[in-house]
């Protein structure tokens, strides 16, 4: 069994977490070492405004004067990277830094997991990072139910549950 723990707009929330006045207002996130400027990730707030991801930000300025823009600070994603993995090695010692705010956790043994993942995402809430959980019997199906869930989502049959999700969500996870 696998468990994905992901915190969403992982970049952007290394930004803000301790900023909750800023994580308010409509803010937008670029890759500074990316060869053109385009926005990398955004907030609910930017995304109402009308700007969205891949915008340049003077594209993104046009649809909200008042957007905030920032760079990635990876000292920043590194410290929630590792508060991250800390967190995960709560539920087992198999771990893995799948991605950019991705963990992979397998379990060598079956047992009811959501209350235990549930209780790492309050842990992680007190770090002031927003978290959620999937669990699946394989790896791709737990990060996709991460991707949906409130804050866990356990999958029992991986099929049913993949024949069920939207194209978009399985394009997203292809590009990623």
């Amino acid at each position: 069994m696998f468990a994905t723990i992901l915190l969403p707009n992982f970049y952007l929330q290394a930004i803000a977490r301790h900023q909750p006045a800023l994580r308010e207002r409509p803010l937008a996130l670029l890759d500074d070492t990316a060869t053109k400027a385009i926005i990398l990730q955004l907030n609910d707030a930017a995304q109402n405004e009308g700007v969205r991801a891949g915008m340049t930000p003077s594209q993104a300025l046009a649809r909200c004067l008042h957007l905030v823009i920032k760079a990635r600070a990876r000292e920043r994603e590194q410290q929630l990277s590792a508060i991250l993995l800390h967190h995960a090695f709560l539920l087992s010692p198999f771990v893995e830094a799948t991605a950019p705010g991705v963990c992979t956790v397998e379990f060598k043994y079956s047992r009811p997991l959501s209350e235990k993942l549930r209780q790492v995402i309050d842990l992680l809430g007190h770090c002031d990072a927003i978290a959620r959980a999937g669990i699946a019997e394989n790896p791709d199906a737990s990060l996709l139910a991460a991707h949906l869930a409130e804050p866990v989502l356990q999958v029992s049959e991986a099929k049913t549950f993949l024949a069920s999700l939207p194209i978009e969500l399985l394009a997203m996870e292809m590009i990623s």
